[in-house]
């Protein structure tokens, strides 16, 4: 048998960058959560992981299974990691690897650890990330409203792990093993993927600055009428522009550049399904919604 600890880490970004916050959930006696009044997505991703990788160093020989919607974090620390560091910390652009900071802590962090990851597509009620997901949102919430937020119980008072069977747990990938090269243009998706989220969460786009900050000046938006719509007129008509009514789907997300991404989405509202294309763009160090298509299925 050997020791193994489950657990979800999470962050959020509103209007990413903006208000952000982070948080890791094992269960109700052991979590954490924080953040910064200004920050990213992946920031408050990386975070978590880091804090969690921290909140267990006492427990050195302990097997960390850590769920993630995040497919950016996974592949940084599983695959891209020791080849960012070999290179002076350069991507295979040529360009300084981004959150410099947190990932050479977390580069310090898993040093002699048992670790594995798991992806989990986000907001489709797996309760642990689901538990990661409000309270890394609650941070980034009371960051924008200037107040303290919620930080847990950190380790807490629980067991200090669960066992499994051994072969129950996933070895750390060896990046020997792994294909050589890197997708530079997946900070792109992954940062798109997550702006399209935003602008799909109550909280956000019932805010009139929150929803503006992920709209570009010049947004096109085209409804399942034909007629195409300004940014003005989706701030006003942004309850009924961009609430749905059950989880989304994406089909397809691609870079078209590396400051452009489309991302393809099936859409449930209360009129029915939309196929959903959107076009992300870089714009000022920031990822705006420039042009979308809503299409009855």
């Amino acid at each position: 048998m050997t020791e193994k600890i489950i657990a979800a880490a999470d962050g959020s970004a509103l209007g990413n960058p903006g208000p952000a916050g982070w948080a890791w959930y094992i269960d109700e006696t052991r979590w954490a959560a924080g953040g910064w009044a200004h920050g990213t997505n992946n920031m408050g991703e990386l975070k978590a992981v880091l804090d969690l990788f921290e909140a267990t160093a006492h427990l050195p020989e302990t097997h960390l299974h850590i769920i993630c919607d995040s497919k950016y974090t996974i592949d940084s620390i599983s695959r891209w990691l020791p080849g960012w560091k070999k290179k002076g910390w350069k991507k295979a652009d040529g360009k300084q690897v981004q959150n410099l900071d947190l990932m050479q802590a977390l580069d310090a962090a898993i040093e002699g650890r048992s670790y594995s990851f798991e992806w989990v597509k986000g907001h489709t009620g797996h309760p642990l990330n689901e538990a990661a997901d409000r309270r890394a949102n609650e941070a980034a919430q009371a960051y924008r409203d200037g107040v303290e937020p919620l930080t847990g119980p950190g380790w807490g008072k629980g067991e200090s792990s669960q066992e499994f069977p051994d072969d129950s747990a996933a070895d750390t990938p060896d990046p020997e093993t792994l294909a050589p090269t890197e997708q530079v243009a997946d900070d792109a998706v992954e940062e798109a993927r997550s702006c399209e989220l935003q602008t799909l969460n109550p909280s956000i786009y019932g805010s009139e600055k929150l929803l503006g900050s992920l709209l570009h000046p010049e947004l096109a938006w085209v409804v399942p009428t034909g007629q195409v719509t300004d940014r003005d007129t989706v701030l006003h008509y942004r309850l009924r522009a961009c609430a749905s009514s059950g989880p989304v789907e994406e089909v397809l997300a691609t870079e078209l550049g590396t400051e452009a991404t489309l991302l393809v989405t099936r859409v449930p509202t209360d009129k029915g399904l939309l196929i959903r294309s959107s076009t992300w763009v870089l714009t000022g160090g920031s990822w705006k919604l420039r042009y979308r298509q809503d299409t009855r299925a």
